[in-house]
C-alpha cells in the first residue's frame, strides 16, 4: 500500500508554464513488489513449459563491473550453471517429493514478517500468482510466524527490527554480527528451544502440503521442527530471497527443497553457504502479476490520478517502514499544504495500484528497496535512489539500471 500525493505547477503571472512537475508521494508503503511462483515438481504440475505469472518473464542482472544491470530475459540460461533446465521443475534432477501428492486442493503457507514492507509484499504476489495461474487447486495462507505463532519477546519481531534500522550503528552490529554461521546457528538452537512448540501449533494449524519462505528469519527454526516431527520428506519447503545482492547468510539452509534466487550474485551466496546447485533457481524478484501485464497508456492514467497529462511526473516514495516518524510527517505535511504553491498539491491516501503510479511517471525517487527496483525497472522508470538500510539493501544500489 501506498500514499501517494500528486503535484503539479500552475501557471507563472505571465499565463505561461514554468517548470512543471508532477510527483507522487509514497509515505509507508506495505508493498512493492509482487508475485513469483512456479514449479516444484510434476506432482504440481507447475506448467513446466513456461514462465509463470508471478515471474513476470523477467530476471534481475547479477549486477556486476559491466554495467549490465537491467532486467534480462529469463531463458534459462544462468551464467552460474544453477539453472540450465528451461524452467527449474523438479522433473529430472533427483529430487523426491512425497507431500503434494494426492486430492486437490493443495494447501500452500507462505512465512513472511512485517520487518518492512517488502516482505509481506511477496508473500501476497504469490499468493496472487498462484490464484491467477491455478485458481482453486491451491489453497494459500500467509501467516506472520514470530507475530502471530510466538510468545514474548519473540513476537517482537517486527517492533524491533523498525527500532534497530532506525538506528544505524545498532543495525549494523546486529546485521553484520549475526552474519558468521557459528553465531546464527547457535542462536536459532537456543530459540527453538523457547518456541518450537508454538511453531509447530502454527504449522501444522493450516496442513500444509508445501511451505514458502519469504523471509531469512523462517528457514532454520521450521525445518528444525519439521525434521523433528519427520515431515522433511512429507512436506515441501522453499526459499523464494527477495534480496537482490547482499543478502543475509540467514536466507540459506541446506534442507529446502529449492530455493529461489534474483539473481546470479544471490545463487553464488547460496553455493558458498553449502546449497547444492540442483537446490537452487534463479529467476527474477517476486512481482505482482499486474506488473507483467500490458501497460495502459500515461495519458489515460494521469486522467485518473488527477494529474496533468502533459507535465513531466517524478513518483517519491518511502520504503515500508514510511518516511519517519508519523506524527511529525503529518504535521510536515499540514504545513506545506498551508503553503500558498506555485503548484498544485493533492494529498492522496493509501493505495494499492502501484502499478498505475508508476505508469503514469517519468521517473521514480525511492530508497534501494529490492522490490520497487525490480517493478520500477520492469516499468522502465529511471531511478533515483535516496536512501537504503545497511547491509541486505547496499547491493541494490548497483541495480538501478
Amino acid at each position: 500500500m501506498h500514499n501517494p500525493v500528486a503535484v503539479t505547477t500552475a501557471q507563472d503571472p505571465a499565463g505561461l508554464k514554468t517548470r512543471k512537475v508532477n510527483a507522487s508521494l509514497s509515505l509507508s508503503s506495505r508493498g512493492g513488489f509482487k508475485s513469483v511462483w512456479s514449479e516444484f515438481n510434476r506432482a504440481i504440475r507447475f506448467h513446466s513449459e513456461r514462465i509463470p505469472a508471478g515471474f513476470a518473464s523477467v530476471q534481475i542482472g547479477s549486477g556486476d563491473n559491466n554495467g549490465d544491470n537491467n532486467i534480462g530475459s529469463n531463458d534459462g540460461n544462468s551464467s552460474n550453471g544453477s539453472r540450465n533446465d528451461g524452467c527449474g521443475v523438479f522433473v529430472d534432477d533427483g529430487v523426491r517429493l512425497n507431500g503434494v501428492e494426492g486430492e486437490s486442493p493443495k494447501r500452500v503457507l507462505i512465512l513472511m514478517s512485517d520487518t518492512g514492507g517488502g516482505h509481506r509484499a511477496s508473500a501476497e504476489a504469490i499468493k496472487a500468482a498462484f490464484n491467477e495461474e491455478f485458481g482453486d487447486d491451491y489453497q494459500v495462507f500467509i501467516t506472520d510466524l514470530w507475530s502471530e505463532h510466538t510468545p514474548w519477546p519473540f513476537n517482537q519481531l517486527p517492533r524491533s527490527y523498525n527500532f534497530l534500522v532506525k538506528h544505524k550503528a545498532l543495525w549494523k552490529m546486529t546485521y553484520y554480527g549475526t552474519a558468521p554461521r557459528v553465531i546464527h546457528q547457535s542462536n536459532f538452537a537456543a530459540t527453538s528451544t523457547f518456541i518450537a512448540r508454538e511453531v509447530a501449533k502454527g504449522l501444522m494449524k493450516y496442513q500444509p502440503d508445501i511451505i514458502i519462505s519469504v523471509h531469512p528469519l523462517m528457514q532454520h527454526v521450521p525445518l528444525r521442527v519439521l525434521r523433528a516431527k519427520g515431515l522433511l520428506q512429507k512436506i515441501v519447503f522453499t526459499t523464494v530471497v527477495t534480496d537482490l545482492s547482499t543478502c543475509h547468510p540467514t536466507w540459506f539452509h541446506k534442507l529446502v527443497t529449492r530455493c529461489y534466487c534474483p539473481s546470479t550474485d544471490v545463487s553464488k551466496r547460496a553455493m558458498k553457504a553449502g546449497l547444492e546447485p540442483s537446490q537452487i533457481k534463479v529467476y527474477g524478484l517476486p512481482v505482482r502479476p499486474s506488473f507483467v501485464k500490458p501497460v495502459r497508456p500515461k495519458g489515460e492514467l494521469r486522467r485518473e490520478l488527477g494529474m496533468d497529462e502533459d507535465l513531466p511526473a517524478v513518483l517519491l516514495m518511502g520504503g515500508g517502514e514510511g518516511m519517519g516518524p508519523i506524527e511529525a510527517t503529518a504535521r510536515a505535511l499540514a504545513g506545506l499544504l498551508s503553503i500558498d504553491w506555485k503548484v498544485q498539491v493533492k494529498v492522496k491516501g493509501f493505495v494499492t495500484k502501484m502499478e498505475e503510479c508508476m505508469g503514469a511517471c517519468d521517473c521514480i525517487i525511492t530508497k534501494a528497496g529490492p522490490g520497487t527496483i525490480a517493478e520500477a525497472m520492469i516499468r522502465g522508470l529511471p531511478i533515483i535512489l535516496n536512501d537504503y538500510i545497511a547491509g541486505q539493501e547496499v547491493g541494490n544500489v548497483p541495480f538501478r539500471g
